[in-house]
């Protein structure tokens, strides 16, 4: 029978060999067998950092099940890399690296790595503008048209929404913008076009995100529907590649439309959806592009939580 500092020599071995090559719930369950600890203990650690995480959501992480990919879990994640004495962005690293990876011949999409970046920035910015989560709308129906210009770049986009309000009060909606790899943020103009007018921006340069308050024309009564439309102009990045709209809840209609530049059009472009940041493509669906207006849509009759968008390829 080994003896106790062999377990611990062979324990410590495949930490090592995990936190190099993953996956993330492999490396996960090596760093907790590692360090001796139920997940019960794990929890209570994690507790007085301020993180609640369940045993059943630790387990289901080290099983593989599922990926952490709220701000909470993200927040869990890296308070579990100083508690189980992991070089810092271990764990992240992992995570990331399992989204980012090209696979088709050209650039991935935007990366794990960038999503939770992202996501705490987010969490400020709206605490800056005193935003919840919940803004006490519901999305009927939202419109997207997405523009791509003769650089390759993206140009912009507007958004029409329809919306119903769930309690009274609600007099703004907080529109979130992530721009492409390179962007600059603070270059970005934001325009109400319809029903609104635009109210407090704030932005991040290091993600590229954007976010501002569309103040609305008058405060809404919970049961009231409202329509207003806004567009945000960008145009400060590279060649873009993709445009995607996560949903945090499930709601009604979404159609995306990208237009391109007569002059710069794609050679393949693609419908696709994304359960959450951290999980992997699916549902690829070819779309061909109009001939006269150079576009290509897609359409959600009634949107679920996760991400759905349209990818393409240029020569």
């Amino acid at each position: 029978m080994p003896h106790a500092t062999q377990h611990a020599d062979i324990a410590a071995a495949e930490l090592d060999t995990a936190l190099r090559g993953g996956p993330f719930h492999v490396a996960l369950r090596a760093a907790i067998a590692a360090r001796g600890l139920p997940l019960q203990r794990v929890q209570h650690h994690l507790s007085r950092y301020g993180v609640k995480v369940g045993v059943t959501s630790l387990s289901y992480w080290q099983q593989g099940a599922r990926r952490p990919q709220r701000p909470e879990s993200l927040r869990a994640v890296r308070a579990l890399e100083e508690i189980l004495q992991l070089p810092e962005e271990s764990l992240i690293r992992l995570l990331a690296d399992a989204d980012g990876v090209a696979t088709t011949g050209r650039p991935a999409g935007r990366s794990y790595r960038s999503f939770v970046a992202a996501s705490g920035v987010l969490e400020r910015l709206l605490a800056e503008l005193e935003a919840p989560l919940d803004g006490g709308l519901h999305t009927l129906g939202h419109h997207e048209r997405v523009r791509v210009g003769a650089r390759r770049e993206l140009l912009g986009r507007e958004s029409h929404h329809i919306v119903r309000a769930h309690r009274d009060g609600v007099d703004r909606f907080v529109a979130v913008h992530h721009g492409d790899p390179g962007c600059t943020p603070e270059r970005m103009t934001v325009r109400a076009l319809e029903n609104c007018r635009t109210g407090r921006v704030r932005w991040h340069h290091d993600t590229g995100v954007l976010v501002a308050e569309l103040l609305f024309d008058v405060r809404l009564r919970a049961g009231d529907t409202f329509l207003f439309r806004y567009d945000i102009e960008d145009g400060t990045a590279g060649v873009s590649h993709e445009y995607v709209r996560g949903f945090g809840l499930a709601g009604g209609q979404y159609a995306l439309q990208v237009r391109f530049d007569e002059g710069a059009l794609p050679v393949r472009c693609h419908r696709f959806t994304q359960h959450s940041a951290a999980a992997p493509r699916s549902g690829r669906q070819e779309l061909a592009l109009s001939d006269r207006h150079h576009s290509v849509h897609l359409v959600e009759p009634r949107v679920r939580s996760g991400m759905v968008g349209i990818g393409w390829d240029w020569e």
